[in-house]
């Protein structure tokens, strides 16, 4: 397991001798309007739930988001978080080799090694501002038995085209791919986007998260769409009882209040879109950091200077404000660093350091 997950604000609360509640997060890629509406005293009005015990196998969340998607429910595997399918897929599907389109979120790689899985990266880079090259993917797809592709892309922020994935998907029929759409609600259209109704493929599995779009990671819930048998063959791995009844119930009154939470993300988008292009400007005349284009709620950034990392992300943390450090993710370096954007008033907090300088 990697060290070094954005979100550590109990660390830096005690390193600085302050309250965790002082601590700004930007390191954690979050909605920053979330939760929705209401949802947090529906939790605090179920707390009498712990009496008894949740569904066994979670059938009420399964049914909630195959209607909510419009898909059959022998589709759809509830987790506890998406990673957990993470490390459940490479024993279920056992793969004797993967492909990871970094640079990614590292439990990709943890997951193959955890189970003893030959992998390799094929990473984008700064001279396509880390837009991945699918025509090169799809040449070398067919040498593995599974691919994994975040998209919209962690930490980079770039999103694949739709018609590219699935050209991609068809060509290479003989190898699994997992697509991680975790991040994809946080895109306009984002329902148009997505893989989660191209039941034609047998070879695709689609990760969804409610954790970054309804900023409820504590609760640990995702689910993973797909062909049916190979759902069987991942629940397989399922143990009873292993979502909790807040988390059952929480995505219950997510997935079931469309009338509310469809307007909510709409307004996460275009609140997003806004901070984006007003931190965009606010760093447009800086000379020490470069800002990559960002389909998402966070933006990858390299240093220009002699600055590392891990020095600009103890500057900025000693302002109270925690950033994503990028330097253990493979393909990137102690140059980069990722901001999870905020309010207005905290990215302007943070525009302003990074113009001052270290």
């Amino acid at each position: 397991m990697i060290i070094g997950h954005g979100g550590n604000v109990k660390e830096l609360a005690a390193r600085l001798g302050c309250p965790v509640e002082d601590i700004i997060d930007m390191s954690s890629n979050l909605n920053p309007l979330g939760p929705p509406p209401g949802f947090e005293d529906f939790l605090i009005n179920s707390i009498k739930d712990i009496r008894s015990l949740p569904e066994v196998d979670a059938m009420g969340m399964i049914k909630a988001f195959s209607k909510a998607k419009d898909i059959d429910p022998s589709r759809v595997a509830p987790g506890n978080g998406t990673t957990w399918f993470i490390y459940t897929i490479i024993p279920a599907l056992s793969p004797n080799n993967v492909l990871i389109c970094g640079p990614a979120y590292s439990d990709y790689k943890d997951a193959c090694i955890m189970h003893n899985i030959k992998f390799d990266f094929i990473n984008s880079n700064e001279d396509s501002l880390f837009v991945h090259d699918i025509d090169r993917i799809s040449k070398i797809s067919d040498k593995y038995d599974m691919v994994f592709i975040c998209n919209p892309n962690n930490p980079t922020a770039q999103l694949i085209d739709k018609e590219d994935l699935i050209k991609l998907i068809r060509t290479n029929f003989d190898t699994f791919f997992i697509i991680d759409e975790s991040y994809l609600p946080f895109v306009e259209n984002y329902e148009q986007l997505s893989l989660i109704n191209n039941i034609e493929f047998k070879n695709l599995l689609v990760l969804s998260s409610m954790s970054k779009i309804f900023r409820i990671p504590g609760l640990r819930t995702g689910f993973l769409s797909g062909d049916p048998e190979i759902i069987r063959k991942i629940m397989h791995y399922y143990q009873p009882w292993s979502i909790n009844c807040f988390a059952q119930k929480g995505v219950g009154f997510l997935l079931e209040n469309q009338d509310k939470t469809r307007p909510f993300i709409k307004a996460a988008q275009k609140f997003i879109k806004k901070e984006k292009e007003n931190f965009f400007e606010k760093l447009s005349n800086a000379r020490t950091i470069k800002l990559f284009p960002s389909k998402t709620s966070f933006i990858l950034a390299k240093l220009l200077d002699d600055t590392k990392s891990y020095d600009f992300c103890r500057y900025i943390a000693d302002h109270k404000i925690l950033i994503r450090d990028c330097s253990n993710f493979d393909g990137l370096s102690d140059k980069y660093v990722r901001f999870s954007l905020k309010t207005r008033a905290l990215n302007n907090k943070l525009a302003d350091l990074i113009n001052q300088g270290i």
